[in-house]
């Protein structure tokens, strides 16, 4: 990215993490208790892809920063609360999340549920009260975060996973399982910041072909990572799918071949950008960050 790009992006991020810091302030006294499992479960360090990715589409549109970061705070909310209830024996069942132990082993299962409850909440409480969108703007986007995070997005899609244990898919039915689990939010992401900058609805549907492809590319590299990724880096299980006997994209395709359809997943999200021009910098950069990371 350019140094211009980069300091939009790092000034973008600066005021989202002291936002997510500001969000506990209320529930601070003892009489609440949720205060410090809350910013433990916010507080570290994450790739913030998705509230990223709608800095990005803003500035496809604006060439600026967006002047409200409660959208892109509801994202991070969201996706905090998806990993914090995946994590839970009942479903993933996963001890590590983020270099360190999951939320419900630092603290407990019931804490754990409760907080992914109130985040999942409170992320649609942000849009509501958001100073810079129009009613238009935040009815639209509450709709567009809801589908992605339900039955018809990660909630869907979290379900056909815990499924598909010791069974088999097609790759088709592994793609279209991974657009609701992964893809919807990584979507949804987009989808916000076009309607927050006030996108054509044909630059929205150029924003959501991007999402599609490199929603499907971010699971691809997950699975590749699971195989190959180095536990340390990745702050999480290394193996995980492979020993609960789960459909992959490594498991259907092979290694090599995994790695040659995040190439051309991420090919297609680049294409689909070619009518915004130079404006969408920061969006193929971060297309080729998803599929070029490491954790």
């Amino acid at each position: 990215m350019t140094n211009t790009l980069d300091g939009l992006l790092g000034s973008f991020r600066a005021r989202l993490n002291d936002d997510l810091a500001a969000l506990w302030e209320p529930f601070d006294s003892a009489a609440s208790g949720m205060s410090a499992p809350g910013r433990y479960a916010t507080s570290n360090g994450g790739k913030q892809v998705r509230p990223t990715l709608y800095f990005a589409a803003w500035n496809a549109m604006a060439d600026s920063s967006p002047a409200d970061t409660a959208p892109a705070l509801a994202l991070e909310l969201i996706h905090t609360y998806s990993l914090i209830h995946d994590d839970l024996p009942a479903m993933d069942d996963d001890d590590m999340r983020r270099g360190k132990p999951s939320l419900h082993k630092a603290y407990d299962e019931a804490t754990a549920i409760l907080v992914g409850d109130g985040l999942q909440a409170r992320a649609f409480e942000l849009i509501a009260d958001a100073p810079e969108l129009s009613a238009e703007q935040k009815v639209r986007m509450i709709k567009v975060l809801a589908q992605a995070s339900g039955f018809e997005g990660m909630v869907g899609g979290q379900y056909i996973d815990i499924q598909a244990v010791d069974s088999d898919m097609t790759l088709e039915e592994l793609r279209a399982m991974h657009e609701m689990k992964t893809g919807a939010l990584i979507r949804a992401s987009l989808a916000l910041g076009g309607i927050a900058a006030n996108a054509t609805e044909a630059q929205l549907a150029a924003l959501d072909e991007y999402g599609r492809n490199i929603g499907l590319a971010f699971q691809v590299v997950d699975d590749i990572l699971d195989v190959e990724g180095d536990p340390e880096t990745l702050g999480k299980t290394q193996g995980k799918d492979a020993e609960a006997n789960k459909p992959t994209y490594v498991k259907l395709l092979g290694l090599d071949g995994a790695k040659a359809e995040a190439q051309r997943l991420l090919d297609e999200a680049i294409a689909a950008l070619d009518s915004f021009g130079e404006s969408a910098d920061m969006l193929r950069e971060l297309a080729r960050y998803i599929v070029g990371r490491d954790r």
